[in-house]
């Protein structure tokens, strides 16, 4: 099956290398980075190992993702991929990991695979207190409304491309990885989760590690629940 893999990044130069490095390009077409204006030189180091790199201007990270699948978007019809994975670019995943996350799509059994780091190991230190209790909060929501079972928000995903299209994204910004597990639930999606392995990120997050950061997406994941329902 075709595999493409969208990385959106922001300021991940020292990153974005070890990344695409990591990923089993075997399995996999294209790399598509997905630079949300950057200062530093993340593009320049993505394209060097190797990876497609698009811009996006808009700030969020929804909006670099989307810009990914614009990317896709573009191709001949015989020519988009059979399944999309999603993974960041600040090395906090482990990409080798990509062939058990694709499995379950793969294996013809589903359409949406979250890398649970819930289910896995994760590092000391490598998800704050706030972020724990939101992912526990926002799937025990996504239970109580919409009947589906997660453990976690997890940005390490893969999903059939087909499926992806008629989701019909459109988060911006804090908000992605949950509304996509509520449309996808609302569209009655086979939706599974795999263990993965979890560590400290390079650099410093743009969400959790500043306090306005994790108010502010704790509250856009809420919203998005709810507005979805």
């Amino acid at each position: 099956m075709v595999i493409d893999v969208i990385i959106p990044a922001y300021n991940e130069e020292a990153s974005i290398g070890l990344v695409i490095a990591e990923l089993p390009r075997a399995l996999i077409r294209e790399i598509i980075v997905c630079d949300n204006n950057s200062r530093d030189r993340t593009a320049q180091l993505g394209a060097a190992a190797g990876a497609t790199v698009v811009r996006e201007l808009r700030p969020g990270y929804g909006s670099a993702c989307l810009r990914g699948m614009q990317h896709i978007a573009h191709r001949p019809v015989e020519e988009q991929p059979d399944i999309v994975v999603f993974v960041d670019g600040d090395h906090s995943d482990f990409p080798e990991q990509l062939p058990e996350l694709v499995a379950p799509i793969t294996q013809g059994e589903f359409d949406l695979v979250i890398g649970s780091r819930a289910l896995g190991q994760t590092e000391a230190g490598s998800m704050t207190l706030p972020q724990v209790f939101g992912n526990w909060l926002a799937t025990n929501l996504i239970r109580l409304f919409y009947g589906y079972e997660f453990t976690d928000l997890g940005p390490f995903r893969a999903i059939r491309y087909s499926a992806l299209v008629e989701l019909g994204m459109r988060d911006p910004d804090f908000g992605w990885t949950v509304e996509m597990q509520v449309r996808a639930a609302k569209a009655g999606l086979r939706c599974t989760e795999v263990p993965v392995r979890y560590r400290q990120r390079i650099g410093v997050s743009k969400i959790s590690g500043t306090v306005r950061g994790t108010l502010l997406a704790g509250h856009k994941i809420l919203w998005t629940i709810f507005k979805l329902i």
